[in-house]
């Protein structure tokens, strides 16, 4: 990433910061109503989309399209618009589906750019709770809430012994697969609400957060983030977060290893 000038940086946290405060307007202004809710994988399960994803989604692609129109863009609702541009947008128009369809005001946009395939900006934004969580480079992480912008960062002190753990499984592995792992099963004392855990995290209110069966577009936009905060993100192999799939993100090395050693298990 040593090819990334703080003078990029600068644009495109700008532009994320711009289009965080955008979003929250046009739901405001457009989508705090009735919506449709369809199901993407009818009789093989739940995995609702409804039109204020689409909305979100069309919006935010124009956004880009519009200050970076060489850039490329993969989204989870309208795929990928490729070009020969080492960047590219990855978009999670509502993460959180679930907690939209029934009100609860967890769910978020999420957004990030990678650069020849590393989330190297994210954004985190949560329209109801009127906050969001974004980074200016790899070492600065931040959270605007109430027009306030503080610095976040992960409480990388802390020790096993006494760490806040949030972990959700949705679904990811079975219940035999949970019982190779009791030592989590006694740890998940925390609710764990999609990438707003992650966001706790990255400033410090959560440890660790282990979630599975996250996509690219759950998880990149919130790399960038953590990482810039202070903290560890990789999948429970210990593998590069780049690739998704089953995510940890530990508040330090010494708790990230003993909990890979834990979940080798399952994985």
């Amino acid at each position: 990433m040593s090819d990334i000038k703080s003078s990029d940086y600068k644009v495109f946290s700008r532009f994320v910061e711009n289009l965080a405060k955008k979003l929250t307007k046009f739901y405001y202004l457009k989508l705090n109503k009735k919506f449709v809710t369809s199901n993407k994988i009818k009789g093989k399960g739940y995995d609702p989309v409804t039109t204020a994803d689409k909305a979100f989604e069309k919006f935010i692609r124009k956004e880009i399209n519009s200050k970076f129109p060489k850039h490329q863009i993969i989204g989870e609702e309208f795929g990928h618009q490729k070009s020969k541009s080492d960047f590219t947008w990855v978009i999670d128009p509502i993460d959180g589906t679930r907690s939209f369809v029934i009100g609860n005001p967890t769910w978020s946009n999420l957004i990030s750019l990678n650069y020849k395939g590393n989330p190297i900006v994210g954004l985190a934004n949560f329209p109801v709770l009127k906050k969001y969580y974004f980074n200016s480079s790899n070492k600065s992480s931040f959270v605007v809430e109430n027009n306030k912008k503080r610095k976040i960062k992960v409480n990388n002190k802390v020790k096993f012994s006494n760490m806040k753990m949030s972990v959700a499984f949705h679904g990811g592995i079975s219940l035999d697969q949970q019982k190779k792992i009791p030592k989590i099963l006694k740890l998940m004392q925390f609710p764990c609400v999609d990438a707003l855990s992650y966001s706790h995290f990255a400033e410090g209110k959560l440890d660790v957060v282990i979630q599975c069966s996250n996509k690219i577009w759950d998880i990149h936009p919130l790399i960038p983030i953590i990482e810039a905060a202070g903290g560890i993100v990789s999948t429970w192999s210990n593998k590069s977060a780049v690739k998704a799939g089953n995510i940890i993100c530990s508040a330090n090395k010494n708790i990230h290893n003993q909990l890979i050693k834990i979940l080798k298990p399952v994985c």
